[in-house]
C-alpha cells in the first residue's frame, strides 16, 4: 500500500497516535515506559519540541506534541528507532513493533487543542485503567494536577495559560474542563473563563500602546488582511497582557482562533 503523504498543521502541533502492531502491548511493565519516558526526553532535548500532553497505554500512546526544529516524522522515526531497539532487545524478539506509521491530526483550533488534551487523559478512563484521570500514573495528567510537580517534557504553561494566569485557578479549571461530559457546553460557560491578569486599566493603557507602536487602530486589527501585521500585533499583546485566548478574545472582538493562530 502506498504511503499517503502527511497534512502539515500551520501551528506545527499534531495529535500523533502509535499502536503496537496485532494490538500487541508496547509496554509490558514500569520500566518499559520509564525507559521510553528517557528516550522522548534525550530525543527532545536534540529536536526541540514541545509536548502538551501524553498517555502511555498498554498497547498503545498518545502524545499531544508541537514540531520546533525538526519534523514530527523524523522526531517519531528517531524515537521509534531507539525504543523497539530497547523493546526486542529486552525480550528477545525481532520485527516490528509499532503498527505501520504513526497516525497524526493536525491541531489547528483552541478548541480542538484543549479537546484533544481533554481526550488524551481521560483515555485511561476510556480503557478502564482508572476510576478518574489523576489516578492514572503514566499520563502528563498527574503533573498538571500538581502546581509544583514538573516535568522536564511538559509545557506546562501552554495548556494552562488557557484558563487562567494564577496556577493554583488554572488547575482547577483544567480539572473541572477535563471531568466535563461536553466540553462545547463547557467551552460556552462564562463561569470558566480566565480572569484577566493585569487590571483593566493597565490593559488599556498598555494595548493603546501596542497599537500605536504599530500604527494599527482596534477596528482596523479587527478587519486588515494583512495577516502577518495582524499576527505581530496579536503576538505582542498575547506575550504582554498575559490574557487567555478567551479572554483575549473578548476584550479585542476578535475570534479565539484568529488569536490562537497569531
Amino acid at each position: 500500500m502506498p504511503r499517503y503523504c502527511r497534512q502539515k498543521s500551520q501551528l506545527g502541533i499534531y495529535h500523533v497516535m502509535i499502536r503496537g502492531v496485532g494490538q500487541m502491548n508496547i509496554f509490558h511493565d514500569d520500566e518499559d515506559r520509564r525507559r521510553f519516558m528517557s528516550i522522548l526526553l534525550k530525543i527532545k532535548g536534540e529536536n526541540n519540541f514541545e509536548l502538551y500532553s501524553y498517555s502511555l497505554m498498554p498497547n498503545h500512546l498518545h502524545l499531544l506534541i508541537k514540531e520546533v526544529e525538526d519534523s514530527i516524522s523524523r522526531i517519531m522515526k528517531r524515537f521509534g528507532v531507539s525504543y523497539v531497539y530497547h523493546f526486542n532487545q529486552k525480550y528477545n524478539r525481532v520485527g516490528h513493533l509499532f503498527q505501520d506509521r504513526f497516525r497524526s491530526e493536525i491541531i489547528d483550533t483552541e478548541q480542538y487543542f484543549l479537546g484533544c488534551s481533554r481526550y488524551i487523559h481521560n483515555n485511561s478512563v476510556a480503557a478502564g485503567l482508572a476510576q478518574h484521570p489523576e489516578d492514572y500514573p503514566w499520563s502528563s495528567y498527574t503533573y498538571y494536577m500538581n502546581e509544583h510537580d514538573d516535568n522536564k517534557l511538559l509545557n506546562k504553561d501552554f495548556l494552562l495559560d488557557h484558563f487562567s494566569v494564577n496556577r493554583a485557578e488554572a488547575i482547577l479549571k483544567l480539572k473541572e474542563f477535563t471531568e466535563c461530559n461536553n466540553m462545547d457546553e463547557y467551552l460556552e460557560c462564562d463561569d470558566i473563563v480566565p480572569e484577566p491578569g493585569l487590571k483593566r486599566i493597565d490593559w488599556q493603557d498598555a494595548l493603546a500602546g501596542i497599537l500605536e507602536k504599530h500604527k494599527i487602530n482596534l477596528e482596523e486589527l479587527r478587519t486588515t488582511r494583512n495577516k502577518s501585521k495582524r499576527n505581530a500585533v496579536l503576538q505582542e499583546i498575547k506575550v504582554t497582557s498575559k490574557l487567555s485566548t478567551r479572554e483575549l478574545s473578548r476584550l479585542l472582538g476578535i475570534s479565539k482562533d484568529t488569536i490562537f493562530r497569531a
